[in-house]
């Protein structure tokens, strides 16, 4: 028993870090905490299921248009409503909720619940691998996480739009006299987080089915991650996403799937009471109590 959990808390924990590499890349750069992230993963599923079975369109092409769509109303929502926003953090905080809770309600008021909203697995077969039979779904989200970290380094770190990224994450008014636009830039920011949400979705919802109440778990379960390793802090993602996921698969084997949940609550409350800025925040602890 020890080895599976070992082995399902790996998984878990790369599934942690796909949940909340879109929130936290979103809020490093142009500092908004995007509450509506949840809905607009389960947004991302429902697009998918919707091109498939009711506009007939191949799965790919459903994947790619999905994800498309979906950094759409990332994008048009910091232009229409974040801009106008700038700097007020409770109203930021309040009008992306109230966003997502929109989403989520539209989709469960136009009758979008129950088992059959599904999306096709990558391959039902599996493999023994350390006693442990592993079915081939999730190595595929083992792998695409990897890949996309890579990517997202890569990203940032040799493009002229993911050095501008940066630029505005480490000193605003610097870039701003460098000719970068900061305003162009968190929208970029806000759409490809809403992207990333939305990959997320495609690869990790097949293990299951669609629904409302997964837009509510995704957000608590980013907010842990992020909250846990430091706003803003790829790092803080990666240790946070291994520390919460192994402690959710040792509570759900030894305790019950039922109390996995409280688990990222419970994080989110010792880090705010012991490290307020999160194990790799780079905000002093005195800065944010003042």
């Amino acid at each position: 028993m020890l080895v599976g959990t070992l082995v399902y808390g790996f998984i878990n924990s790369v599934i942690l870090a796909l949940i909340a590499l879109g929130f936290n890349l979103t809020f490093g750069i142009s500092g908004v905490a995007n509450f509506s992230y949840g809905a607009l993963y389960v947004l991302a599923g429902y697009l998918v299921w919707i091109f498939i079975n009711l506009v007939s369109l191949p799965y790919l092409v459903s994947v790619a248009l999905s994800i498309l769509a979906t950094a759409l109303v990332g994008a048009l929502t910091y232009r229409f409503v974040l801009l106008r926003l700038r700097g007020m953090v409770v109203s930021e905080v309040i009008a992306t909720f109230a966003i997502g809770l929109t989403i989520l309600e539209t989709f469960r008021y136009l009758g979008f619940i129950g088992f059959q909203y599904t999306l096709p697995v990558f391959s039902s077969e599996s493999i023994e691998f350390l006693g442990v039979y592993v079915d081939y779904q999730r190595l595929g989200i083992v792998g695409i996480g990897l890949l996309l970290a890579a990517f997202l380094y890569v990203f940032t770190h040799h493009t002229k739009t993911g050095l501008a990224f940066r630029g505005i994450a480490q000193e605003e008014q610097t870039a701003l006299s460098l000719g970068i636009h900061s305003d162009w830039v968190a929208t970029l920011s806000v759409a490809f987080g809403a992207g990333l949400s939305a990959v997320a979705a495609v690869t990790i919802l097949p293990l299951g089915t669609i629904s409302v109440e997964g837009g509510y778990d995704v957000l608590v379960n980013a907010l842990a991650v992020c909250i846990v390793g430091g706003l803003g802090s790829t790092v803080g993602v990666v240790v946070a996403s291994f520390l919460i996921g192994y402690a959710q698969m040792f509570t759900s084997t030894y305790l019950g799937a039922s109390w996995v949940m409280i688990v990222s609550l419970v994080a989110i409350l010792i880090i705010l009471v012991a490290k307020p800025s999160g194990l790799f925040g780079k905000q002093k602890e005195l800065e944010e109590r003042i």
